[in-house]
């Protein structure tokens, strides 16, 4: 698969699932007053352990719905959905730390690493790139294919690590005012993204 626009729809799915720039305003919430050092440890980890989970579910997400005899259709059409939820969220939700819940954000500030829970899930390996991951590598037409949604994927993850190791700099140059019209733009990609994976799934279903 060498054609320009399906690799930037593989991009942007990926992009706009995992958020660069609303992660890089979540890990500075939830960083304020962490050592530099240390905060960048926690943004390598995060970025690895997310990284490492969404490539689990790339690689091995089809394997596990034949384990449990559920076609790739319908769950185009569940992904689709949850994904188009996510798209209302980006859309309608306020900036900054909107992705995860107060009961979240809560369990984030006791004591503890916060590089697995809540950075690396649900912020950068939430349900929609997961789920995105999952689809995007049902639709792979060969190895090719796959290895292009791979690339995909380290990319947009370089990009969301460049963005937390940059975070306070991004936070004063977007304010929070552009990191909401960010957010509300990307919702609105990844609302016709999430209706075009309904479309197929319906159609393959053959309804």
């Amino acid at each position: 698969m060498h054609d320009p626009l399906q690799l930037w729809s593989i991009f942007v799915t990926f992009l706009v699932t995992i958020g660069p720039v609303e992660t890089a305003a979540v890990f500075a919430g939830l960083t304020t007053g962490i050592h530099r050092q240390h905060r960048i440890a926690l943004a390598f980890q995060s970025v690895a352990i997310g990284g490492a989970m969404l490539l689990v579910f790339a690689l091995a997400g089809n394997l596990v719905l034949l384990w449990l005899h559920v076609s790739l259709p319908a769950f185009q059409i569940a992904g689709g959905i949850l994904l188009f939820l996510q798209a209302l969220s980006l859309t309608f939700a306020k900036s900054g730390l909107s992705t995860i819940s107060e009961g979240e954000q809560r369990e984030a500030l006791k004591p503890g690493s916060i590089a697995v829970f809540p950075l690396a899930f649900p912020v950068i390996a939430s349900p929609g790139s997961l789920s995105a991951a999952v689809l995007l590598t049902g639709r792979a037409g060969g190895f090719t294919h796959s290895v292009a949604i791979v690339c995909a994927l380290i990319v947009c993850l370089a990009l969301t690590l460049a963005s937390m190791l940059g975070a306070e700099r991004l936070s004063r140059w977007l304010g929070e005012t552009g990191t909401d019209v960010v957010s509300r733009i990307s919702g609105v990609f990844l609302a016709g993204l999430a209706v075009q994976f309904v479309i197929d799934g319906l159609a393959g279903a053959r309804i």
